[in-house]
């Protein structure tokens, strides 16, 4: 209600533009409530780990997803969404789209995309996890804080991704972090003329747990 948009206002909140529609009475709630208008430094912080940090993504984010998704070295081994599909799952019940950044300077080195959060069986799919900051440990460590959000934070019971088969490096850093190969998916992507593998990898909430305690 009104209090409310005048707490947000109070707190600096809200753009300058959201600022003036409140002011005129233009379009009232469509406008304050817009995430893409009235949301600046409310930052959601959903995971911490040694050195990197996921942030909820919002809409401020999105010419990045879209640049670091469309990079070649990443879309080869995904189907690249559009903007519009990226929008349809950026925060919602089900889905969700995360930033990852380092901790010390915030500084962008990959994004998340997550599905099933709302799964009445408690499993969690790890749809996208993609760096463009490479070399650093850094996918590794994303794996570590994952895992720790599905099963400690969150109570899931089940976590699982697809990969292609020829993605042998990111196939290392799932492996490495525990997660099993629990089928192969035969041709089933069709890329560029040519059919591709994708092999499906899991991991357990007492398997995550067994590692943990070791």
């Amino acid at each position: 209600g009104v209090e409310k948009v005048e707490e947000l206002i109070a707190a600096g909140y809200l753009t300058e533009k959201a600022k003036e529609a409140v002011s005129n009475n233009i379009g009232y709630f469509t406008t304050v409530f817009r995430q893409d208008v009235i949301y600046r430094n409310m930052e959601k912080i959903v995971k911490t780990g040694n050195r990197l940090r996921f942030r909820q993504a919002t809409v401020e984010d999105m010419d990045y997803i879209m640049e670091v998704e469309y990079i070649p070295e990443n879309a080869k081994y995904v189907i690249p969404y559009t903007r519009e599909v990226h929008m349809q799952t950026l925060d919602t019940p089900s889905a969700t789209h995360l930033i990852i950044e380092t901790l010390d300077t915030h500084e962008k080195v990959g994004f998340l995309m997550i599905a099933g959060l709302d799964n009445p069986s408690k499993e969690i799919e790890w749809t996208r996890i993609i760096l463009n900051v490479k070399g650093k440990g850094y996918g590794q460590e994303t794996l570590e804080m994952l895992k720790s959000w599905a099963f400690d934070d969150l109570k899931f019971h089940r976590a699982w991704l697809d990969c292609k088969d020829h993605n042998t490096r990111a196939l290392h850093v799932y492996e490495k972090s525990g997660l099993v190969r629990e089928g192969l998916i035969r041709e089933t992507i069709l890329t560029d003329g040519v059919y591709e593998n994708l092999i499906i990898l899991g991991i357990l909430d007492r398997e995550y747990f067994a590692m943990k305690n070791k």
